[in-house]
């Protein structure tokens, strides 16, 4: 059986591997190092200048996320202007001097020196977030993108939680804390061997000035942000992801301990259960996506993160009478609803947040997307401190910790209908995903042939209502489609039309001004680069065979000499949507969940195209599936 290339695939590449390797390792010893000091705080007595151990763990949160605000500006420019392997490796020659100086403290018991590597590790982090998202544009193809992306955060959530857990485990383990020092030394010299190993890189914009005053940048790298709409908002959507994420990792101990009476291993699995399930949502993107942006996982990825959030607050159990491990925690029945709820806030939150990462990195100028992933990391940082403000102000009040997670569920569906409504592409892409995801199982075939970037037509033919949706959710790149202005005006598919600016066109006969505002409209397209397509039949088959190509094709080309790329549906006749059993959408559905197939032929050149040419085309990659 032949292979079918998918994302697992990267991971035997020297090109990705050598990445993902780095940012497995770095992120593990940031949660090494700060849960092993927060577990000395707590645990083992650790102290320093008389501070409270609760001050001294929120010092440590703020030491940590303070660089994000100080110097993510000016790590995004230091990304373009100079080659990301190069600053990479130089990261890692930091971050084994940092954990040279978290022996010392560890060894000497020192809180001084250790909240200190705190801060040290926060300026590490910080200098290699914009990298490691920005890089991945140069090191993959356009269709390995969102796979690249959903492995990323599949590691980096899988090397949180076994950073954490190693923490607690290597301090409790070994008083001399020799293991633990040696695990952090390991790891950083394990991460910067994988850097070493990192493709160049070449820098995306080596003649821009380094600004170092962060405050002039980081206020000059958002307001550039925000002049890309969809760039923009969905920086936004992900910084209210790590706003609701916030709340759960903050509530999650005490709401472990002191609403569901376990202990910290409960603590530790319900922790396992939420970073797995990013995981296993991220891997699960491409394959949802056909190995496309697909921003109608956005919409269904929040509807989750609300659908599950409301359950957990009614999943919660009374505390048991007795303190619960993790293992008498899983043997009672009762929890496995909220063990499955908190799995599934992880699934759909990585549902949520790998194409909103997928879209920054294509849709941002690539002069631009280190300083884009820059501005991401300070609205993250932002929203994390609102975050903590939030739960702070709704704890003064008394509100339970339950009742806290049940209002950011609720805040959640405001927010995503919020941004929905700035942005419908999110919205429009939903509907297209779930209609062509559950009415018909699709088969792809020489999609490759349609270019990643320039003008091109698109021509098919013409079965029913459903086929430029079909063509919407399949082909990589936005569609502008010309569509009989009747059609586009059935309600629903109105939205979607609109939202994916479908150019609508009359017969001469009945309005000549139409059809010339259409054709100018194409040809306008055209000249911006973008992909336009036409069903040159003028109508939907009443027969399920292919009607004339009509001559409009060849005025578009003769006006805006672009490649052709023959295509055919097949298997559409009968649907709900065609007119087989006469007008469409009027009888009764005969089947559900068919197998169709959308196929593309070797783009024709403006010089041979002809509308009898492209027709004879089209029926040949259709064959005789109708």
């Amino acid at each position: 059986m032949a292979h079918h290339p998918n994302q697992f695939d990267l991971l035997r590449t020297r090109r990705f591997v050598p990445l993902f390797i780095t940012q497995f390792f770095g992120a593990f010893n940031d949660n090494l190092l700060k849960n092993a000091v927060v577990v000395l705080i707590n645990f083992h007595g650790m102290q320093m200048l008389g501070l409270a151990p609760e001050l001294m763990i929120q010092l440590a949160a703020a030491l940590f996320i303070l660089p994000f605000f100080l110097f993510s500006a000016t790590a995004g420019q230091l990304c373009e202007k100079y080659d990301k392997a190069a600053i990479a490796r130089v990261v890692k020659q930091m971050e084994i001097a940092i954990m040279l100086v978290a022996a010392l403290g560890f060894w000497l018991h020192n809180g001084v020196i250790l909240m200190s590597t705190i801060l040290l590790m926060g300026i590490h982090s910080t200098l290699f977030g914009p990298l490691k998202f920005s890089v991945l544009p140069q090191y993959l193809k356009p269709q390995e993108l969102v796979g690249g992306n959903g492995l990323i955060e599949m590691g980096t959530f899988v090397s949180i939680i076994l950073g954490q857990v190693a923490g607690t485990v290597l301090v409790n383990a070994d008083p001399s804390r020799v293991t633990l020092i040696a695990a952090l030394l390991a790891c950083a010299l394990a991460g910067y061997a994988s850097a070493r190993a990192m493709p160049p890189a070449p820098p995306t914009a080596a003649g821009l000035p380094i600004d170092w005053h962060f405050g002039r940048q980081t206020w000059a790298i958002i307001r550039e942000a925000k002049q890309n709409r969809a760039v923009w908002l969905s920086l936004l959507g992900i910084s209210w992801f790590w706003f609701l994420g916030a709340i759960y990792l903050s509530k999650l101990p005490t709401y472990a301990s002191d609403v569901l009476g376990g202990d910290a291993s409960v603590y530790t699995l319900l922790m396992t259960l939420f970073s797995l399930g990013v995981g296993v949502g991220s891997m699960l993107c491409e394959k949802l996506s056909g190995s496309k942006v697909e921003l109608g996982l956005v919409p269904f990825g929040s509807l989750g993160l609300c659908l599950f959030g409301i359950d957990l607050y009614f999943a919660t159990p009374v505390a048991a009478a007795q303190t619960l491990d993790w293992l008498a925690f899983v043997r009672d029945i009762g929890h496995w609803r909220l063990m499955a709820d908190f799995t599934l806030i992880g699934i759909f939150g990585g549902f949520y947040i790998v194409p909103l990462y997928a879209l920054i990195q294509s849709r941002a100028a690539p002069a631009f997307r280190s300083r884009a992933i820059a501005a991401n990391n300070i609205l993250n940082s932002l929203f994390m401190v609102a975050s903590a403000v939030f739960a702070a102000i709704l704890a003064g009040m008394g509100v339970s910790i339950p009742s806290v997670l049940l209002i950011a569920a609720l805040l959640n569906l405001l927010v995503a209908a919020y941004i929905y409504s700035l942005l419908p592409e999110f919205m429009m892409r939903f509907l297209v995903w779930i209609a062509t995801h559950t009415l018909y199982r699709i088969r792809h075939e020489g999609l490759e042939h349609i270019p990643e970037e320039g003008p091109c037509v698109l021509v098919c033919n013409h079965v029913s209502f459903m086929d430029a949706l079909i063509l919407a959710g399949a082909v990589r790149r936005p569609v502008r489609f010309v569509m009989d202005h009747h059609i586009f005006k059935v309600p629903l598919l109105n939205f979607v039309f609109r939202t994916a600016r479908a150019i609508p066109i009359a017969p001469a006969k009945e309005d000549p001004q139409a059809k010339a505002r259409a054709f100018d409209a194409v040809a306008a397209a055209l000249a911006e680069g973008e992909v336009v397509c036409i069903f040159p039949e003028g109508k939907i088959t009443y027969d399920g065979q292919i009607n004339p190509f009509k001559s409009g094709i060849e005025e578009i080309v003769a006006r805006t000499p672009v490649p052709v790329i023959p295509m055919a549906l097949c298997g559409m006749w009968g649907s709900f949507f065609s007119r087989r059993y006469g007008p469409a959408m009027l009888s009764w559905p005969r089947r559900a969940w068919s197998h169709i197939a959308l196929k593309a032929a070797a783009p024709v050149p403006a010089a041979h195209v002809s509308a009898a040419g492209l027709q004879q085309a089209v029926s040949q990659l259709r064959g005789d599936w109708q």
